[in-house]
């Protein structure tokens, strides 16, 4: 029995097609590129800011082992 890849009902028929460097999906309405067409969502700044805060803690953290090594 055949596998399912090798019967002839999954055959992509461009798969085989060469796309030149000019060519940037204006045929077959597809994009050869890959371009999502959805828009980004609004920036969710509790993130970015528990991001921001976590980065101050670890400096803060860094400069008290550096304090109390004697590195400065």
């Amino acid at each position: 029995m055949p596998t399912p890849m090798a019967t002839n009902d999954t055959h992509d028929e461009h798969a085989g097609s060469v796309h030149g460097a000019g060519d940037h999906g204006g045929d077959h309405g597809h994009d050869d590129h890959g371009h999502a067409t959805d828009e980004l969502g609004p920036i969710d700044v509790w993130a970015w800011g528990a991001g921001a805060l976590g980065v101050g803690v670890s400096v803060v953290t860094a400069l008290c082992f550096a304090l109390a090594t004697g590195a400065l």
